[in-house]
């Protein structure tokens, strides 16, 4: 499958690169709705959203860059080179995170509140952006047999595409991205619940992201290492238990900070 989804001479737009900004738009509109039906300002939502995404592209190709450092030692001006992959979410969501945490600072908003707005646009996102990682042949799994993905019932297209370097490949990907589907689709229920505790839907995105996100690394063939550890599994255990520890709190610790009635704003 070719990569260039536009090829106009002077410049060539990457499938990749469409499909992250399918994914931030569709994520940062959902964002932007909910921010506005909070009581957030125009002003507010967009600083949010632009700032967010630069730090968080400038802080997913300095992880990607970081744990591919000798290649990009020897290659420094392929560091820039973004449409060919290698943006990590795990390095963006604590990038944008560390810029929330000032922001929301200097704002005086809730930042607790404001990531369960934005948790909810940010897995979509995600699970849109994963197919970026389908067209640039990449975020893949162990090498299997042509008859077990039909056996999948997955479509032809996709598995023409995970034939990579002489042989078929599990789509890591596309189970990530159907998860991350399904985390969107329980977190709209849940955000509805009346009595919904703010930091909720956060640690539940933790969790659920955090889980999915291990278990799937454990079969990718790609990933980032740490000497002999994948990084992205040593993330997701943390996820995970920060995802316990506020779902824990909000069980066994109920302080009556509904979601639907607390003003974002702080006292």
């Amino acid at each position: 499958m070719d990569k260039v989804a536009l090829n106009l001479g002077f410049i060539k737009i990457y499938w990749y690169s469409l499909t992250i900004l399918c994914g931030f738009l569709v994520g940062s509109t959902l964002v932007y709705l909910e921010a506005k039906k909070q009581g957030l300002s125009k002003d507010f939502i967009i600083d949010l959203v632009f700032y967010s995404l630069i730090f968080g592209l400038l802080g997913a190709r300095a992880y990607y860059v970081l744990f591919n450092l000798s290649y990009y030692l020897s290659n420094p001006l392929k560091i820039f080179a973004v449409w060919e992959g290698g943006l990590a979410i795990h390095g963006g969501i604590l990038a944008a995170l560390l810029f929330l945490t000032f922001y929301c600072k200097k704002k005086q908003v809730s930042l607790k509140k404001l990531l369960d707005i934005i948790v909810i646009g940010l897995v979509i996102g995600q699970a849109i952006g994963r197919w970026g990682n389908f067209f640039n042949q990449e975020a893949y799994g162990q090498i299997t047999t042509l008859s077990s993905l039909k056996a999948l019932h997955i479509p032809n297209f996709i598995i023409n595409n995970m034939y990579i370097s002489n042989a078929y490949r599990e789509p890591t990907f596309l189970y990530e991205s159907l998860s991350c589907t399904i985390c969107f689709i329980i977190m709209l229920f849940i955000k509805n619940y009346k009595k919904l505790q703010i930091g909720t839907l956060t640690g539940f995105y933790l969790f659920w992201y955090g889980l999915t996100r291990f278990f799937i690394e454990y079969f990718r063939s790609d990933s980032l290492m740490l000497g002999p550890i994948k990084v992205a599994m040593l993330v997701s255990a943390i996820f995970i238990i920060i995802g316990l520890v506020l779902l824990g709190k909000n069980i066994f610790h109920k302080d009556k900070s509904y979601y639907q009635k607390t003003s974002i704003y702080l006292k």
